[in-house]
């Protein structure tokens, strides 16, 4: 029997205002936030030395450095591994643009690594032929709340004396053979934005467990100088910095959702697996798959569309739009993360960072070559994908992924009508 898709004046399977908002907020939050409003170090306060040791304590780190955003983190954490100019750093050629930008931030080279499409992270199998004697560091991405497979990455950079840096911003809690991300290889950034597992507004944290990588990070966190705000400071500059610090009133919010963390995650995988359950069998579609030893957070549900199957390779992306509008007819709150890959944007593509083609110009550099034909994978999930954070977020529960399922089975099942 064909049912009649939202889109086209049916009714949609999940009513308005029927999934809630993300994050939820209740007197926890305003207890911190307000009292936090209410001192008088509105700067670097009290919050955010206690949230640094409060997250570092939650994920194992030794040491944490609370900045104004993952993008912040992500270039401390080139600086603390001694990065600069001309030196290359590898980096999966599908994330978001500040996996890369932030290594073009200390004039340094992104050499990019096509996805394996199962897990639509790094292909490790891929790592080493793209190391070079430039190699100084690696951007290990565990997309959507996925863990990359740590022991290969950490074997090759052992075997070729290179740094491995955690790219955590999405991936709260996810474990590798039982170690939380972040902790695993030599420091690491999260992000504490709206649409994160830890939410405080906008912010992020740098981790590691080396005090020369922390210092390194520090400085360049503080205007480059060699003291912190809660030291004596002599304001004087000794190397590149920038002002990356957070605040008090982010920070106390940061740390009440923190309080929060671990029932949040259970309840998104919890829903996760409910969902994954109630989609099998629904037509067209690819569903997310774990790696042996990976333990997702489950950050971004991410479907992909099997065009094979649905006959629409050469039209892949257009008709994957179109099951977008779909399906967010349905009331699914879903969308395109990326829509580039990352080698394809204009500052890789022009290689001009800065003007006058810098850094790929510098002397200290050598030439890369960013040809598109060398990422199909990633270019095959870009045009295929949707993802979802919302649907399996607290304070929704089971009974939405269920009604998600139903959506995808109505959408899936009745294409004949977006025609």
């Amino acid at each position: 029997m064909t049912t009649k898709l939202a889109l086209k004046g049916g009714t949609p399977v999940i009513a308005p205002g029927k999934m809630k908002a993300w994050p939820p907020i209740d007197d926890i939050d305003r207890k911190l936030v307000m009292a936090s409003l209410e001192q008088t170090s509105h700067a670097f306060g009290p919050n955010c030395v206690a949230f640094e040791k409060e997250f570092a304590a939650w994920n194992g780190n030794k040491y944490a450095i609370t900045t104004n955003s993952g993008t912040a983190a992500l270039h401390m954490a080139i600086v603390a591994c001694g990065c600069g100019t001309g030196d290359e750093v590898i980096v999966s050629a599908y994330s978001w643009s500040s996996s890369a930008t932030c290594i073009l931030h200390h004039s340094c080279i992104p050499v990019f690594v096509d996805i394996d499409f199962n897990s639509i992270n790094m292909d490790v199998n891929k790592l080493e032929a793209a190391i070079t004697p430039k190699t100084k560091a690696i951007i290990v991405v565990h997309l959507h709340g996925l863990p990359v497979q740590m022991d290969k990455v950490m074997a090759i950079a052992k075997k070729h004396n290179i740094k491995v840096i955690e790219d955590a911003c999405q991936a709260h809690g996810a474990k590798f053979n039982g170690k939380k991300v972040g902790t695993i290889g030599h420091c690491g950034a999260f992000s504490f934005n709206q649409n994160k597992c830890l939410c405080s507004g906008e912010g992020g944290m740098f981790v590691t467990d080396d005090e020369e990588m922390l210092n390194k990070a520090r400085q360049l966190w503080s205007f480059g100088e060699t003291a912190t705000p809660t030291q004596k400071r002599d304001y004087h500059v000794y190397a590149m910095g920038w002002m990356y610090r957070n605040n008090d009133l982010t920070a106390a919010f940061g740390r009440a959702q923190l309080t929060k963390l671990d029932g949040y995650l259970a309840l998104e995988i919890a829903n996760a697996k409910v969902l994954t359950k109630a989609l099998q069998g629904v037509p067209g579609i690819i569903l997310p798959t774990a790696p042996e030893g990976c333990e997702p957070n489950h950050y971004n549900y991410t479907i992909r569309f099997d065009m094979e199957k649905l006959g629409h390779v050469k039209d892949a992306s257009a008709f994957r739009y179109k099951i977008i509008d779909a399906l967010k007819a349905e009331g699914v709150d879903t969308m395109v993360w990326q829509s580039f890959i990352l080698p394809a944007m204009t500052v890789f593509q022009a290689k001009d960072g800065f003007g006058h083609g810098h850094p790929w110009s510098s002397p200290h550099a050598q030439p890369v070559d960013y040809s598109l034909d060398q990422y199909p994978m990633a270019q095959k999930h870009c045009d295929r994908h949707t993802g979802m954070t919302t649907p399996l977020r607290a304070p929704n529960g089971p009974d939405i992924a269920k009604l998600v399922a139903e959506a995808y089975q109505k959408v899936m099942t009745n294409l004949d009508q977006l025609s």
